[in-house]
């Protein structure tokens, strides 16, 4: 016959048991639950890109509307990449970094060159493009890229080449610079002679020059001022290196070059 004490105990016991056991079967669903949810990150989730679509053959605006260009077929190679929904949309050039750190849109991928000034406010992905800079002029004129006195210079504003154009040409050796609001109308005035030359990135002036063939080309030497082109998003963002993972892969695999080589040609 078992004591009062020994039953007290066994039945503490029991209890203790199916206290132990009620406690760690949820424990172990909750584990099997976990293992069959996503990982965090992007998968399945939208992401909003603003590209400015006026500036071939990075990005522009087709007839019908829709968005082109290496940026847009980037930024959809990333987002597939990274199994999630691309919305991409347009924003002009002078308002696309405010735009962003008003939260209108997660990222930039619009032809933006990493530059100090840009960086104090936002944070930038690994390079998916290099630039060069190139003068693009009147082939019948006297324009002598090592000789640049007394013309009209013409490029885009908030770019590096128009920021080249500033700090070395305005106001020295009678240079004057004119920046405008996209690429599209600096060519417009050079054609129209009001302009000496446009500066700009040697990528655009081939794709301008591609459709513009009698009379104009390039002058001179590429101009190397370490231009390198990057994703923009807010600074402290996570998203950054779920961007800079997408385009290791996407560079490895070879489909950057690959859209390169469909939007640039060689």
């Amino acid at each position: 016959m078992m004591s009062n004490s020994r039953l007290l105990w066994s039945s503490m016991t029991v209890t203790a048991a199916l206290m132990l056991g009620a406690c760690s079967q949820p424990a172990n669903d909750a584990a099997e639950t976990n293992a069959d949810t996503p990982a965090a990150g992007t998968s399945g989730k939208t992401i909003r890109i603003a590209t400015e679509g006026a500036y071939p053959p990075f990005n522009y605006t087709n007839a019908d509307g829709s968005l082109a260009g290496f940026d847009i077929d980037v930024a959809n190679a990333l987002c597939e990449q990274m199994q999630a929904k691309c919305e991409i949309v347009a924003q002009d050039w002078d308002g696309i970094i405010p735009g962003l750190l008003a939260q209108k849109y997660d990222a930039v991928i619009a032809g933006m060159s990493i530059t100090a000034e840009r960086q104090e406010k936002v944070d930038f992905s690994e390079p998916y493009f290099a630039n060069t800079m190139v003068w693009l002029t009147d082939t019948k004129g006297s324009f002598d890229p090592k000789s640049i006195k007394n013309l009209k210079l013409g490029g885009q504003r908030s770019t590096t080449p128009g920021a080249y154009l500033q700090d070395n040409y305005e106001g020295k050796d009678g240079n004057t610079v004119k920046l405008y609001d996209n690429y599209d109308n600096a060519y417009l005035d050079l054609k129209s002679g009001r302009s000496d030359a446009v500066l700009a990135e040697k990528v655009s002036a081939k794709s301008w020059l591609a459709d513009n063939p009698e009379g104009f080309g390039i002058v001179g030497d590429e101009i190397d001022n370490d231009d390198n082109i990057a994703i923009a998003v807010r600074k402290g963002d996570a998203i950054k290196e779920d961007f800079n993972k997408a385009l290791s892969e996407i560079r490895s695999n070879g489909e950057l070059a690959r859209l390169e080589q469909q939007n640039f040609g060689q």
